[in-house]
């Protein structure tokens, strides 16, 4: 199974390669096979993973295997395997991904051949930030997806693209080299010489590290991660670079990409800084809680749909930092849920928003009222992702959104009050969206519009990437035990695992927080 692991990352990038160096007179009909092959298999890939692990019944790395790339002396190789938490991930970057490559194969006019390859190398670098439990490569693949996600917003982007790319390229880069001294110093704070996860992991429960080390490394990974997930008041790149973006490399970033940084506070940060997450989880609280209140109000003010959901994105994020901040079983758990069905929704809404963009010619949604009556199917499919975004029963989101409230309520009740009211400000946007674009009276520029030409609803092809990606919605949704089982026992083994004793009498001195106390399992319905 690693040597499947290893093909989902050597798929696209192979793909990748072929399309840079074929000859320019290859059919047109060739190149677009072998750009959504790129996606398709590592989306295949990723399912037989997941459902292999599945059967193990386990929260552990399983699938291991090491791919030697000449830096043994340095305790750095290409290591391959996955947990309850990555297996989860590795299957969301084949589903947005599969739903981006389809997105770009349609609406991409101009030099596609170079976008799907650029394209391909973005997915090339997500599929193996979840197939490794090498530090080292954990980060190499997240820079290696970043590059090409600059080039694609600066040349393909819309208003202000190039001034939207310089910015995040400032922030990201800022965010990514403050993480990169931060793990650098995990591998430093030891003597094994290895970026091996497990490794470490084992190593550090049992020795341990410092705590005012602990301490310095876990604010420094806070702030260099939270500025890549747009954590308040770091959150300001991440909307202007949404909304420049093309479509599929919106839903690839905000719905794959962000989770990066989420990813390596729940796998590295907390099992290994477990003193320095409990010194500064009050602190992430208050700064989530900034993303739930704050930037949901900004949400509510806007009048563009893609801005909207580009900040309904940032605002989200906040849900998952308080899960983390938690430090709880049911929170961590919820929180990788959330990450996992907030990526599926935010990559939807992106596609959608520009389906709605091409029938109307413009974002504005005072200008696009009555849309629903002449595209039944694309209100249809804008109404279930605004209701997953919510968190409507019955879609992954809610699972998520449930667990995370649960975990506040027996840490501390008021961030859950204050985590309610967001779900409040999503309703009060999302469906005032919905109301604006589908319903209502035509709007004067439908009418203009339609006097041109008849507005048509989505065809079959613009369908599909909205199909994958809601029926992912709909099924663990329906069958959230299917993701919380492993994902729960991942965190009970890794993620919260015991301190050692030095740091543990630490946290029983604060006990009354009961913060690294294991609360319920994850709902398996």
């Amino acid at each position: 199974m690693s040597l499947i692991l290893l093909l989902s990352i050597l798929t696209p990038a192979t793909a990748a390669l072929l399309l840079a160096v074929l000859p320019k007179k290859v059919p047109t009909v060739f190149v677009l096979g072998l750009g959504l092959a790129g996606f398709i298999v590592p989306a295949v890939l990723s399912l037989q993973v997941f459902l292999a692990y599945l059967a193990t019944g386990t929260g552990e790395y399983q699938f291991l295997g090491v791919v030697d790339t000449g830096l043994s002396n340095l305790g750095i190789a290409l290591r391959l395997g996955v947990n309850g938490v990555s297996v989860i991930l590795l299957l969301l970057s084949g589903i947005v991904g599969l739903a981006a490559g389809i997105t770009a194969v349609l609406s991409v006019a101009d030099r596609k051949r170079t976008y799907l390859a650029l394209l391909l190398m973005m997915q090339t670098g997500l599929m193996g930030i979840f197939s490794t439990y090498d530090l080292f490569y954990i980060y190499f693949f997240h820079e290696f997806a970043l590059i090409p996600t600059f080039i694609m917003i600066a040349i393909w982007g819309g208003t202000h693209r190039r001034a939207a790319a310089m910015e995040m390229t400032i922030y990201l880069t800022l965010g990514a080299m403050l993480s990169l001294v931060g793990l650098i110093g995990i591998y430093a704070g030891n003597d094994l010489g290895s970026f091996d996860l497990i490794t470490l992991s084992d190593h550090i429960a049992t020795v341990g590290l410092s705590g005012t080390l602990q301490n310095s490394l876990f604010a420094l990974l806070l702030v260099g991660l939270g500025i890549l997930v747009s954590l308040f008041p770091f959150h300001s790149w991440a909307p202007r670079g949404y909304g420049a973006a093309p479509t599929s490399v919106a839903m690839l970033h905000a719905g794959v990409l962000k989770k990066f940084g989420l990813y390596v506070l729940i796998q590295v940060a907390l099992p290994l800084l477990a003193e320095g997450a409990l010194e500064w989880s009050n602190l992430l609280a208050v700064l989530a809680v900034g993303n739930i209140v704050l930037i949901g109000l900004v949400t509510m003010a806007q009048k563009d749909f893609k801005q909207m959901i580009s900040y309904a994105s940032v605002m989200h994020m906040g849900y998952i930092f308080l899960g983390i901040a938690s430090l709880s079983v049911i929170g961590v758990g919820g929180a990788v849920f959330l990450m996992f069905a907030h990526g599926l929704s935010a990559a939807l809404l992106f596609n959608l928003a520009v389906a709605v963009q091409n029938r109307c010619r413009t974002f504005y949604m005072d200008e696009m009222g009555g849309l629903g009556k002449d595209a039944p199917i694309l209100a249809g499919f804008l109404m279930a992702a605004t209701m997953a975004s919510i968190g409507l029963p019955g879609f992954a989101n809610f699972w998520g959104e449930l667990t995370i409230f649960i975990s506040l309520w027996d840490w501390n009740p008021l961030f859950m009050v204050l985590a309610l009211l967001g779900i409040v400000i999503s309703a009060i946007y999302g469906l005032r969206a919905v109301s604006a674009i589908a319903f209502g009276e035509v709007s004067e520029n439908l009418k203009a519009i339609k006097k041109e030409h008849p507005i048509r609803d989505l065809n079959g092809m613009e369908r599909l990437p909205a199909i994958v990606l809601l029926a992912a919605l709909l099924f663990f949704g329906l069958f959230p035990s299917f993701a919380s089982d492993p994902i729960a026992r991942a965190v009970e083994t890794h993620v919260l695992r015991v301190a050692p004793e030095a740091q543990q009498q630490t946290l029983e001195a604060r006990s009354a927080e009961s913060l690294l106390q294991p609360a319920a399992p994850v709902p398996n319905e």
